[in-house]
């Protein structure tokens, strides 16, 4: 995927600003109740100049009226327009192009839009895959580049849970044949898209609950403003003042305006969009935003051991050799039966002997060696050489321990005892060993590690600070899981698991009340990836593992799912750290009206009203106190978008740390940045003689 753009682009903002006033229509305005509630009041204020009722004061009612909307329209055109240009390039890789479609076993070339589930097509060198599908036959190496932004061809194959592929990419070696899984316009690429454009955008549950709570607010001020007029008009008659000039309509309506939570309701959209979009930015595609949200609430993840805790790939850490052999002895012969071994432990051999004894096999005579590759059948690599003409055959074999036992006991040889010990430490590690022969004779074995990544223990650390429970699940046996697992730092682990177990795992948690989050590529995962809370499927998994989960990792890295995590709470964080300063606003914006409207209220030539000392801000008038909140209410919507766009930063700790830490920051400072904006407002427009 291409980079994303800066979040104040000059391109994003023109075409954001654009966007504002496409946004005015009526039928964008109703989903927002808050923003709805501002819209309708600038529209009633604008009324009322046109009905006689013109001022200068007035006329700076409706325009910063009008200005809240619009900069409520502009925090979510920006969050939307960031996905737009991802969007487009991934648009312009749907190539048009012929499908070679197998029908009755001949080729057939059709319009790949002609295309239907469950089609038979025929991919080779040069073409691109006209659909998603998976393949049935063959394997080859395809680029993936449009799609996951990596530029190294990734192999895909039948039969394995490496058999996804996804329209738009390209083949660069061999032949295969893949079986459409999609219709035309529901493809991968389709869908990723539509959720990148925010077209298919949902409220989430949390939304909607938030929603709900902020029109209520809304209502509830509704009938403040409505009561606050017939306090006025009894008051005005009690005092025998005239207020009639100070408590307008306009003037409510912007009091209105000021109280409820504008604020949230113009970011609230933003901050959604802003978190699916950070996902995107690490190459993630979460289907739905409470796919987003529940990554923030995660008691348990649930990790498989191959390829998310460890590399997946065994490595050779050590060379262990028989009594009676000499270890660099024995790394030369597992280096010349490693040399035709392609497989990442076969490298491995070769790699460990070379730096460890400086080993490179240079002296072989390649015209008098034949060279044995590792199969999956055999369980064994090797090599048969000679070293001069009237030298005997050297036979020269590596492999697991049954292989390595069967081949010498048939050459008349028999396996030493005094290697068994070492062979069953090595397994108690949570290794695997591999044995060398020369002839019916055994050299030793070599220590083939799961190698932990690195930094994954911290960061199993850093769950636990956040609360959350790690659970290694593998199908490896007790001891190996049991050693994986403590080196790991998981919490808890579970051995020899099948399918089903995992679905029963995560079952069984959830009857507990527990969100669970789980990664998976394999048909056999699929099953799990749909019952979690969060299941994260790997795009170079199978269609049924991508169809199962409600996010796929472009990038096909099962540890993602530790980042997923903590960008759902920063996404949860930064909405509530957002709604607290939005709230705590209203605190300083009722300061600042308030007593400016009902400050001479009951007062006289030797008392001043009884609300006027709650003018703490000592504003200039009535009407500079009014327009100064305005002011601040529609410009803080702006200041804040970055911060809704980034999100608040993030640092593991304990709900309750993170709960003081945000009611301090934005609680506090949401009740003192009012005082201070609207106050320097205040001077500046009075200086300017704007009121």
């Amino acid at each position: 995927m291409q980079k994303k753009k800066g979040i104040l682009t000059l391109d994003l903002i023109l075409e954001s600003l654009r966007d504002s006033f496409l946004k005015l229509h009526p039928k964008f305005q109703i989903k927002n109740p808050v923003l709805f509630v501002t819209y309708l009041s600038a529209i009633f204020v604008i009324l009322l100049l046109f009905l006689g009722h013109y001022s200068a004061f007035n006329l700076q009612i409706a325009l910063w009226l009008s200005f809240t909307v619009l900069f409520a329209n502009f925090a979510s055109s920006l969050a939307e327009s960031r996905g737009k240009a991802q969007a487009e390039s991934l648009k312009k890789t749907q190539v048009e192009s012929i499908a070679r479609k197998l029908v009755d076993g001949q080729e057939v070339k059709v319009s790949a839009l002609s295309l239907k589930k469950g089609d038979l097509v025929v991919c080779e060198v040069g073409d691109f895959i006209p659909a998603d599908g998976e393949v049935v036959q063959g394997i080859a190496t395809v680029d993936e580049s449009a799609i996951t932004g990596e530029s190294a061809p990734v192999i895909r194959e039948s039969g394995g849970d490496r058999s996804a592929v996804t329209s738009g990419t390209r083949v660069v070696s061999d032949q295969i044949v893949i079986k459409v899984t999609s219709e035309k316009g529901h493809s991968f690429l389709d869908r990723m898209i539509s959720l990148i454009e925010g077209a298919e955008r949902q409220k989430t549950p949390n939304e909607i609950a938030l929603t709900i709570v902020l029109s209520s607010l809304t209502l509830i001020f509704i009938i403040t403003i409505i009561s606050l007029k017939k306090f006025a008009d009894y008051t005005s008659l009690a005092a025998n003042q005239n207020l009639a000039e100070q408590v307008t309509l306009p003037t409510l309506i912007a009091l209105l305006v000021c109280l409820i939570p504008t604020t949230i309701g113009a970011l609230l959209s933003a901050i959604g969009i802003a978190g699916m979009d950070r996902l995107i930015q690490r190459n993630v595609i979460a289907k739905s935003g409470k796919a987003v949200e529940a990554a923030g609430d995660i008691d348990l993840l649930i990790l498989d051991k191959t390829g998310t805790i460890t590399l997946g790939n065994r490595m050779a850490v050590e060379f262990i050799a028989a009594p009676d052999v000499n270890e660099k002895a024995l790394a030369e012969m597992a280096q010349l039966a490693s040399l035709s071994d392609e497989t990442p432990e076969g490298r491995s051999i070769v790699i460990l002997a070379k730096n460890k004894y400086h080993l490179r096999a240079e002296n072989l005579d390649l015209n008098h060696s034949k060279f044995i590759p590792f199969s999956a059948h055999t369980k064994m690599s090797g090599i048969d050489y000679t070293e001069s003409v009237a030298d005997n055959v050297k036979i020269i074999r590596k492999g697991s321990y049954e292989a390595i036992k069967l081949h010498i006991e048939k050459l008349g040889g028999h396996f030493p005892e005094e290697l068994i010990d070492a062979i069953q430490s090595i397994s108690n590690k949570g290794g695997t060993p591999l044995i060398v022969s020369l002839g019916s004779a055994v050299l030793g074995a070599i220590y083939l590690k799961d190698v932990i990544k690195g930094g994954i223990k911290e960061r199993f650390k850093e769950m636990r600070k956040m609360g959350i429970k790690t659970l290694m699940v593998t199908g490896d046996n007790y001891l190996t899981a049991a050693a994986i697992a403590a080196e790991a730092g998981v919490d808890d682990f579970v051995a020899e698991a099948t399918p089903e177990i995992k679905l029963n795992l995560i079952r069984e948690a959830q009857k507990k009340g527990l969100l669970i989050a789980m990664t998976g590529d394999g048909t056999n995962d699929a099953p799990a990836l749909a019952q979690a809370d969060v299941g994260l499927a790997m795009n170079t998994g199978t269609q049924a593992s991508r169809e199962a989960g409600n996010m796929v990792d472009l990038d096909s890295n099962p540890t993602k799912l530790l980042d997923i995590v903590e960008i759902g709470k920063q996404l949860l964080m930064t909405r509530g750290a957002l709604t607290t300063f939005s709230i705590a606003n209203d605190i300083a914006k009722y300061f600042a009206i308030i007593p400016a409207l009902f400050g001479t209220l009951y007062a006289t030539k030797e008392l001043k009203g009884a609300l006027y000392p709650l003018n703490i801000m000592n504003l200039t008038s009535s009407k500079s106190a009014i327009i100064s909140a305005l002011i601040f209410n529609a410009l803080i919507i702006v200041l804040l978008i970055p911060l809704a766009l980034r999100g608040v930063s993030y640092s593991p700790g304990s709900a309750d740390k993170l709960l003081k830490q945000n009611l301090l920051i934005y609680g506090l400072g949401g009740i003192i940045a009012p005082f201070i904006g609207i106050k320097l407002i205040d001077l500046l427009i009075t200086s300017l003689g704007l009121v």
